[in-house]
């Protein structure tokens, strides 16, 4: 059935185009539409009669009730919502009171109860409706009560209901829709629940726990798990059945430490915020998923696709840990106080590991030995056969395909670069000079690898001076990338920033080998034109060795720099003639006489037949007279 799907459709469908008034207006018409194609629209000019309610028959038979029932709680929410917005651009100094505010909430509560009349509907049988699709029924009317009861407490209160418990059934509704909306996004991996979670769930849950007087550093997970109604039996039931550890506190743990501490190069820090623990929970866990992934994919976008949960768990982290930096500065509170250089060194690990894991990725799409090597591709031959039979001829990939590929390469590299930079414009990170060590050798590995890809491509075109010089580059680069420090090893299998010791040495060596053959090819190159300019001065030795070993040495010494002709240029080559026996049809060789006597009968009477069948053509043109 899709009920959020088909819910939030609508609201971004009418969001793009408009506010909530416009939303309604749109409600309103397509109510119009469904009420007629059911047969329950009352006709112009006549007494209006009240219809039947809605079974579980009628949604079975016919998902268009759902939408009767969905379409009108929500046009009872986005009436609400405009007239909040309404007086938002009125009266935005003033606080909403009388009957505005009455207006408000009862349509808030018509919206809650067509929300509940669905859930009840869902829930039998005859309705045909999933597990699923109960819960996500079950969400959708808790966060339209947690908007009524929110309503009610947001405006204030009267001076005898003034304790922070009169939150708390905003709480529970809230916590329960985010309970549910969170195993659902577990379950199916659906961005739409993230996005539902995001836009109002989570903001109302920490609002609502602030005025509840519970501190900031629990986090909204927590916040959910504590107020979440688990005496309703049937629904911590249905919510453990679709996510087992949905209602189960998580312990924290960050960076192979347990509690509620993270290390950052061999200091610790404590976690003052519950949203950051929870975010490197979420890391940890994503990260042993990217290692199984690895292990049982075999190309290299299905490996680069197992880094976007880390880096999405990542990312939250970051931004966890920079919305809480941004409220102790709103605070007042100073540096030099003990939460926020907690929250200095934690943003600097966590930002790190992010970036560390945006670079493992880039370096699994480049390849295996992170390009090391360039491999040509295998030939592909074309799925149609050929329309003469034959078979297609495999042919090397073309030069312009090769640089293609070298062009993709260089562009992973400059994005490896640019993100070791952005480590350095962290706060805190230049003052560790180890750190920036470590950094500029990892820095000094991948700029070499860039300037061995770039000699590869002017290989290609026939260049060897500038692929010496790019090679000669690379190698000094590997140099300093092999005497740098070296980080300690990474926690986990996939690749990541931290490059080995084994992997710079190996890039050493083949860069040494590669310059002493880039060298070899400009030496031959300088031989070539030397030769050429020999031949345009129409000398005696122009041509080379190889071309005149019958000639004796007349000097006694031979002309080493002269061997052979390089680069080696297409020209024929003489080789024996190939003669046809054109004679065998005209002499009679001994013993070929007898064969040619037993043929010559059968032929004869096969002409004679065949002129006994043709009958004599007549007339002109054998058209008779």
């Amino acid at each position: 059935m899709d009920i959020t799907k088909y819910i939030a459709d609508y609201r971004e469908a009418a969001f793009l185009v408009g506010g909530y008034s416009t939303y309604r207006a749109q409600l309103s018409r397509r109510l119009r539409i469904v009420r007629k194609k059911l047969g329950r629209a009352t006709a112009k000019n006549a007494k209006y009669a009240a219809k039947a309610p809605v079974t579980a028959e009628d949604i079975g038979r016919n998902l268009e009730f759902l939408h009767l029932l969905l379409l009108t709680s929500e046009r009872a929410w986005a009436h609400a919502m405009a007239m909040k917005a309404a007086h938002a651009e009125d009266n935005a100094d003033q606080s909403i009171t009388g009957s505005t505010r009455q207006h408000i909430i009862s349509r808030l509560h018509k919206a809650a109860q067509s929300a509940d009349e669905v859930v009840e509907l869902l829930a039998d049988q005859a309705s045909g409706a999933s597990h699923t699709d109960i819960l996500e029924a079950r969400a959708y009317a808790y966060a339209l009560a947690g908007a009524e009861e929110f309503e009610k407490q947001a405006e204030g209160s009267k001076s005898g209901d003034a304790s922070p418990q009169r939150w708390t059934p905003c709480l529970a509704s809230y916590s329960a829709a985010r309970i549910i909306y969170s195993s659902l996004l577990k379950a199916t991996k659906k961005d739409l629940f993230k996005d539902v979670l995001a836009g109002t769930t989570d903001p109302s849950i920490r609002f609502a726990a602030y005025q509840h007087r519970i501190p900031r550093t629990v986090g909204v997970p927590s916040v959910a798990r504590k107020f979440f109604p688990r005496d309703e039996a049937g629904l911590v039931a249905a919510v453990e059945e679709l996510d087992p550890s949905a209602l189960q506190e998580e312990e924290i743990t960050a960076s192979g430490n347990t509690g509620s501490q993270i290390t950052w190069r061999n200091r610790s820090a404590n976690i003052v915020d519950a949203a950051i623990g929870q975010a490197l929970i979420s890391v940890e866990a994503a990260s042993t998923r990217v290692n199984k992934s690895l292990e049982s994919s075999t190309s290299f976008k299905d490996k680069a696709n197992a880094y976007d949960d880390v880096l999405i768990s990542s990312q939250d982290a970051a931004d966890a840990t920079r919305r809480a930096i941004e409220e102790l500065e709103k605070e007042g509170v100073d540096e030099g106080d003990a939460r926020m250089q907690d929250l200095r060194v934690t943003s600097l690990a966590v930002n790190y590991d992010l970036v560390a894991w945006r670079v493992g990725r880039n370096r699994v799409l480049i390849g295996a030995d992170d390009g090391l090597t360039f491999p040509a591709n295998p030939p592909q031959k074309p799925r149609r056969p050929r329309k003469d039979g034959k078979e297609w001829v495999e042919r090397e990939e073309p030069t312009g395909r090769k640089l293609a590929r070298l062009r993709e390469r260089v562009a992973l590299y400059d994005a490896i670069l640019q993100s070791i930079d952005s480590i350095k414009q962290l706060r805190g990170a230049v003052r560790d000079a180890g750190f920036v060590a470590e950094l500029d050798g990892q820095r000094a590995y991948f700029q070499a690898l860039k300037c061995l890809n770039l000699s590869h491509a002017h290989a290609f075109i026939s260049a060897p001076r500038q692929a010496l010089a790019l090679s000669n580059r690379a190698l000094s680069l590997a140099l300093q990338a092999v005497s740098s420090p070296r980080p300690t090893a990474p926690t986990t299998d996939a690749p990541k920033l931290v490059v080995s010791e084994k992997q710079a040495q190996t890039l050493k060596q083949n860069l040494e080998s590669l310059t002493l053959h880039y060298r070899g090819l400009v030496a031959l190159s300088q031989l070539f034109a030397n030769s050429d300019t020999a031949s345009k001065a129409q000398l005696t030795n122009a041509a080379p060795v190889v071309e005149r070993l019958n000639e004796y040495p007349t000097s006694g010494t031979v002309d080493l720099s002269n061997l052979v002709t390089w680069p080696p240029k297409l020209k024929p080559v003489p080789v024996k003639p190939l003669f046809l026996d054109v004679a065998w049809n005209y002499i009679e060789y001994p013993g070929r006489k007898d064969k040619m006597q037993e043929t010559l009968p059968v032929k004869q009477q096969e002409e004679e037949k065949v002129g006994e069948a043709k009958p004599a053509k007549k007339g002109w043109f054998s058209f008779g007279r």
